[in-house]
């Protein structure tokens, strides 16, 4: 029954951390790519396209950090101080990201300083949440059931890497939601830069895919001991295929086909980092069974879950659908 329990929670809490990472990463990434737009108008309406879902995408952060603190607390309670640093940068980002959101619209004289925030925000919450990926990747320090590291674990040339991939990732996120939400000029930016970002991320999933093997030889073991190399081999095999798809989307200007296509990217790197990790819940050290809370209350808690995610979920693709289509200069949310 804990078993069965574990898991679940472990899924629950994994489906919640990637519709995060997918809603919450174009929105990320249209900040990233905002220095690229300096006309006034263009930042306007990138701002409008998602101006009526952008606060409804962090709910999923909400509920994947507070389900792990309350199905895995052990987990919450080693991993939380090894990444105090990485968490508090992308809180600070979201704020500044959020403030600035809400204020550029009220002010012409100030709006320069607040599309900065919006900007440095978003960059910063992207690279510390790819940053924090890498640590724990890389491996928590603990001993016992607590951690046993240092304030500085976190930084490693691999969680550079990690953080720079996921803020390119988020980029190529935000530059096709612009190809599928704009017209004209603005478009035709966005394809170009759809072109660039595609390569990079390819370029920083191959980095990632290298390096990840040589961390703990529990990767290497699991990506390429027979007879797991027969589970493993087409998740890289559906990336290379979803690649091509997506080159030939950007090259028939496919407008709807690009976004989607790189979220595919996306749900495969997550099944490969789930790939890796499985059953560990902070690699190397402490399962998902050793991590869970008591059985009653994995239980207790499934009655929230089942009703509110099935209401996130309606009232999430309810927004979606009434602001769908193009979004016009001058029209908008605000």
């Amino acid at each position: 029954m804990s078993f069965d329990l574990a898991t679940l929670w472990a899924f629950i809490i994994a489906f919640a951390v990637f519709v995060y990472v997918v809603m919450d990463g174009f929105d990320l990434g249209l900040g990233i790519l905002f220095p690229l737009f300096p006309q006034k108008a263009d930042r306007d309406v990138i701002m409008n396209s998602v101006a009526p879902v952008w606060d409804g995408n962090e709910t999923w952060l909400v509920l994947g950090g507070g389900g792990m603190m309350a199905a895995f607390p052990l987990a919450y309670a080693v991993l939380m101080p090894a990444l105090y640093t990485p968490v508090i940068a992308m809180l600070l980002g979201l704020v500044f990201r959020g403030v600035a959101f809400e204020f550029r619209w009220r002010t012409q004289k100030e709006r320069n300083k607040w599309d900065i925030a919006f900007a440095g925000g978003s960059l910063l919450a992207a690279l510390a949440q790819g940053i924090a990926l890498g640590a724990v990747l890389r491996g928590i320090h603990v001993e016992g059931r607590h951690y046993a590291g240092g304030w500085w674990d976190w930084l490693t040339p691999f969680s550079i890497l990690t953080g720079l991939a996921l803020v390119t990732g988020y980029a190529l996120l935000g530059a096709t939601w612009l190809v599928m939400k704009t017209d004209g000029e603005l478009r035709d930016r966005a394809y170009h830069l759809s072109w660039v970002l595609l390569i990079a991320m390819l370029a920083a999933i191959g980095l990632v895919s290298i390096a990840t093997p040589f961390l703990h030889v529990q990767y290497t073991h699991r990506w390429f001991t027979w007879p797991n190399i027969i589970l493993t081999a087409p998740v890289p095999i559906a990336v290379a295929a979803v690649a091509a798809l997506l080159l030939r989307a950007l090259s028939n200007r496919y407008d709807y086909q690009p976004f989607f296509l790189t979220l595919a990217l996306f749900a495969l790197s997550y099944a490969g980092l789930g790939i890796s990790m499985y059953p560990f819940i902070v690699p190397q050290s402490i399962t998902i069974w050793q991590a869970a809370a008591p059985e009653n209350s994995q239980i207790f808690m499934l009655f929230g879950v089942s009703v509110l995610i099935p209401l996130i979920l309606g009232y999430t693709a309810w927004a979606y659908w009434v602001f769908r289509g193009k979004v016009q200069p001058g029209h908008g949310y605000h």
